[in-house]
């Protein structure tokens, strides 16, 4: 939003302070300023020249040489606007100005043969306005050489200032001002409303009904009768083309003025196009299409708010007016509109019909309910000063369902105890009175304070804390020591969520951000989902429960531009639907939780010279994993569970477990998975539990000193049941073995129709050792000579060889 800081000085005094402090102070204040523009700077070049010449150029025949007289000098200038005339005064930039448009530079010129030094221009060159018809013809009683910025008043600084959607407050110049009279001490000054009213009543010219009280709780008019339709003057022009505003005529530019001076948006009427003299708000009973100021025919829901006369709809209450009732150049009588309407159903409004104005942007944020009589009084006000015209006697003022003010209690130790430092009494009770709050009482450490009603977003004590931290400045705040966490407990969740980054990060994993609301379709990918009441898009309508359709998306649109090797992961939060509905009160009916992911796909190596490319494969995603633990869980591994069986994600899985939970699985993704995603390139996932393994507790690391006696090392292959699992036979051996057995692996699993068409060969390695003393041949052959009994007893299996 562009504020002028001339514009501002009309609410506040401003002497004596810096512009950049200003700005500093409104940033560090929560009203970020993004960019600022002093036009003493852009215009300072410029100045006000005389056409005294002007004849047709020989080589063209819509360019014109002119000659321009700064007062001391003359210039000759080619110029091809087809409105310069001998005797006019015009902004002239002589060599080396800078123009605003296009950010280029004056330099001396040949045109068409014809040297130019220097430029004539347009309102649009000096980004004043879009009107490039001509130049722009200045008064005639201005001075030659006279600088642009004290003839045109270019002397204002715009500020760029970044609204977050809580300070709706700050929508306007006094919004702004306010903000700045709590920061540097000063008064707030209000225009004063002053009226000159007729004798004709106004219940006697309209009357106004509202029928939906929900979405339209207040509704004020004024009525100025008589007006003339004109051009604005050009301090009014001034004002709102300084925010980047185009001047319309008189009637509308005094509805933005006032919009952006105290952030109400209004409307006005042409009392006479209202057929029955009537102003009736209601909601749409079913689907209609409407004609808006804009020319365009737009498509109404059912229940969308409108304003209507007695017989036909008037306006999209809140976003834009109609044709059919807008001022044109015959006008004479004005209905002004300042209403409040419920933010819920304007937002809703401008969504369905992907229209956006600064009325709707105001309206869907909550405007102020105590401001709509003010606003209109102002702008009947401006009307009867600028296009003349009566104001009709009184106001029509309806306010069937009064917003009350919130009371709220705010605790000094309260306050000392979230900022960490002390303020004192008397600055808070100065600070919240500039910001426009009410102290109603003051009892020893406490104060009871009414929330004014243009601050919708202050509703706990904790919100008035925030208050006064921002106007006594956030640098205030103590810095908190770091504390170091030991090793071993439970880390803090955000610590702990920013080591495993750092971990995957180290794996050689690019980290992915999806956003948890999905489709129906993704969302329902593990389990029941949970609908978003209002959901920006269908895309959008439900929280995801899994992190895997999030990541194959991302896949799909790299497979799409060509990239086709991918290691990511991401950590983000899923959402599961425990039952068919929530519990608003409790939402025990639903469960949050926090996972990790770890995605692979394509070619964990590229092509070279001395080496083909090699695929990602299920043991890339299992040594991932393992890797991944080992900086998690040290010299504690969890328990690993290869399953094959049936299932709807994956063809191939194996799980991670503490105990008897389970706190990751993954494997290779089925294909008709992958099909729903057009991925026709193998993908393995792995997706685990984050708080589950913050639960988990970890083992300090300890030194193990080098084995001094030998390893005896003992080999067997058996012929199983295709059907016998590696991890049954291991899980067996280390069962019924003696704990002279250290470790256990299979180097070889072999099946071929020699063996049987149902039978597989799995070979072993044993190691033996003991850390105190050397082995003897005898005891390592009895524990060997019985686990091949043992093995060949359970499984029905033959040792190979024999």
């Amino acid at each position: 939003m562009k504020i002028s800081l001339n514009w501002l000085k009309d609410y506040i005094d401003l002497g004596g302070i810096p512009t950049n402090e200003i700005v500093e102070k409104l940033t560090m204040s929560g009203l970020e300023v993004e960019d600022v523009v002093d036009q003493n700077e852009i215009y300072k070049d410029f100045i006000v020249g005389k056409v005294t010449t002007k004849e047709k150029h020989s080589n063209a025949d819509k360019l014109s040489v002119c000659t321009i007289s700064d007062g001391d000098d003359k210039f000759q200038v080619v110029c091809g606007a087809p409105n310069v005339e001998a005797g006019q005064k015009v902004v002239f930039a002589p060599i080396g100005s800078t123009i605003p448009k296009g950010n280029f530079l004056i330099k001396k010129a040949k045109i068409r043969g014809v040297e130019s030094f220097g430029m004539i221009c347009a309102e649009d060159e000096l980004d004043l306005s879009d009107d490039h018809s001509g130049i722009m013809i200045l008064d005639k009683d201005l001075k030659e050489g006279t600088s642009i910025t004290e003839a045109l008043e270019l002397n204002d600084v715009i500020m760029e200032i970044a609204i977050t959607p809580n300070r709706q407050d700050a929508l306007s110049h006094i919004g702004v001002a306010r903000d700045l009279c709590a920061i540097f001490d000063r008064k707030l000054i209000l225009p004063k409303i002053q009226l000159k009213e007729g004798k004709t009543d106004i219940k006697a010219l309209a009357s106004i009904t509202i029928e939906d009280e929900i979405n339209c709780p207040r509704y004020s008019s004024r009525i100025v009768t008589g007006v003339s339709i004109d051009e604005s003057p050009d301090w009014l022009k001034r004002k709102i083309t300084s925010i980047g505003l185009r001047p319309i005529n008189n009637i509308v530019d005094i509805t933005n003025f006032v919009m952006h001076e105290c952030g109400q948006p209004l409307h006005a009427f042409d009392l006479n196009r209202l057929n029955g003299k009537q102003i009736i708000i209601k909601s749409t009973k079913s689907k209609s299409k409407f004609t808006t100021l804009d020319s365009k025919t737009r498509e109404l829901d059912k229940n969308t708010l409108m304003i209507c006369d007695a017989e036909k709809e008037v306006a999209i209450a809140g976003v834009m007016g109609g044709e059919n009732s807008e001022v044109y150049e015959n006008t004479k009588d004005i209905l002004i509109e300042s209403a409040y309407f419920n933010p819920s159903s304007i937002r809703r409004t401008s969504k369905n019909l992907q229209l956006s104005t600064d009325a709707s942007y105001r309206f869907e944020r909550g405007t102020d309910p105590e401001n709509t009589l003010y606003a209109a009084e102002r702008v009947a006000q401006l009307i009867s000063e600028i296009a003349g015209g009566e104001i009709a006697k009184g106001a029509i003022d309806v306010y069937p369902r009064k917003i009350e003010r919130k009371i709220l209690t705010v605790r000094l130790d309260r306050v000392k105890k979230l900022l960490g430092y002390e303020i004192q009494k008397e600055e808070i009770i100065k600070d919240l009175t500039n910001l426009g709050f009410h102290l109603e009482e003051a009892i020893d450490r406490e104060l009871i304070v009414t929330v004014p009603t243009f601050r919708s977003d202050v509703e706990k004590e904790v919100d008035i804390i925030e208050e006064i931290a921002r106007i006594s400045g956030y640098n205030n705040i103590p810095t908190i020591p770091k504390i170091s966490i030991p090793l071993g407990s439970k880390k803090d969740e955000t610590n702990f969520t920013n080591e495993l980054k750092e971990h995957s990060i180290a794996l050689g994993l690019y980290e992915m951000i999806n956003n948890p609301l999905q489709s129906e379709a993704l969302a329902m990918f593990a389990g029941k989902a949970i609908k978003v009441s209002n959901p920006l898009s269908m895309d959008m309508a439900y929280l995801r429960t899994s992190l895997i359709p999030g990541a194959l998306s991302v896949i799909e649109r790299n497979l799409k531009r060509g990239e086709k090797s991918l290691a990511l992961f991401e950590i983000g939060n899923i959402f599961k639907l425990n039952d068919d509905s929530i519990d608003v009160k409790s939402f025990d009916d639903f469960a949050e939780d926090e996972n990790i992911i770890f995605v692979l796909t394509g070619e964990k190596t590229g092509r070279e010279w001395y080496s083909d490319s090699e695929l990602y494969d299920f043991f890339d995603l299992k040594g991932i994993v393992n890797s991944f633990l080992d900086k998690i869980m040290l010299d504690n591994p969890l328990n690993d569970s290869y399953n094959s069986a049936e299932n709807t994600i994956y063809e191939e899985c194996f799980s991670k477990s503490a105990q008897t939970k389970v706190i990751g699985f993954g494997g290779r993704i089925k294909k008709p998975v992958l099909n729903k995603f057009n991925i026709d390139q193998d993908v393995f996932c792995f997706e685990f539990s984050v708080n589950s393994l913050n639960s988990l507790q970890k083992a300090d690391r300890t030194f193990k000193e080098t084995l001094k006696f030998p390893k005896a090392v003992r080999d067997f292959a058996f012929i199983f049941d295709r059907k016998t699992t590696y991890k049954e036979v291991e899980e067996l051996i280390v069962k019924k073995s003696s704990t002279l057995l250290k470790e256990v692996n299979v180097f070889d699993i072999f099946e071929s129709e020699e063996l049987g068409s149902s039978k597989k060969s799995m070979a072993f390695q044993l190691t033996y050792f003991d850390e105190s003393r050397t082995l003897e041949d005898s005891e390592v052959e009895k524990d060997f000579e019985n686990l091949i009994k043992v093995i060949s007893d359970k499984f029905n299996a033959r040792l190979r060889g024999k």
